[in-house]
């Protein structure tokens, strides 16, 4: 498991990503970082579009750009949003998140204030679609 240092230094990267968002229809910024199976870390944040579909989530943006890079497992990802208690991924990111999960991947749910809550991934997905 993560020492509260560990966890507090993730979010501290994920609001630093926070920061990039490009949030100008709703103005709601997320920031995302996450530690590949190698120690990598990687960061995203969300991407807006006036075709609010093709708008991109900052975990999947964080995810994208690790797998770019040769990630291929997911130890840890860290969330985090402008609300009010700790931020969860979307459906979606759930699902993205899922293909490079293992058994032991650790989400870190916070919000700006580092308010936080640590979960195994399995325990907010539990019956992930896969091939």
């Amino acid at each position: 498991m993560l020492t509260e240092k560990e966890v507090l230094d993730l979010i501290d990267e994920a609001i630093e990503a926070q920061k990039g968002a490009y949030a100008k229809f709703s103005n709601f910024k997320v920031g995302a970082t996450l530690i590949d199976d190698r120690g990598n870390h990687y960061s995203g944040s969300n991407v807006e579009n006036s075709s609010y579909g093709l708008s991109m989530c900052g975990e999947r943006n964080a995810i994208f750009h690790a797998v770019s890079q040769g990630m291929k497992k997911i130890q840890v990802i860290a969330v985090v949003g402008d609300t009010e208690g700790p931020i969860s991924p979307c459906g979606a990111c759930r699902q993205v998140i899922n293909e490079f999960a293992t058994e032991k991947t650790i989400v870190i749910m916070a919000n700006s204030k580092k308010e936080y809550k640590v979960v195994k991934f399995i325990d907010i997905f539990p019956y992930g679609f896969k091939l």
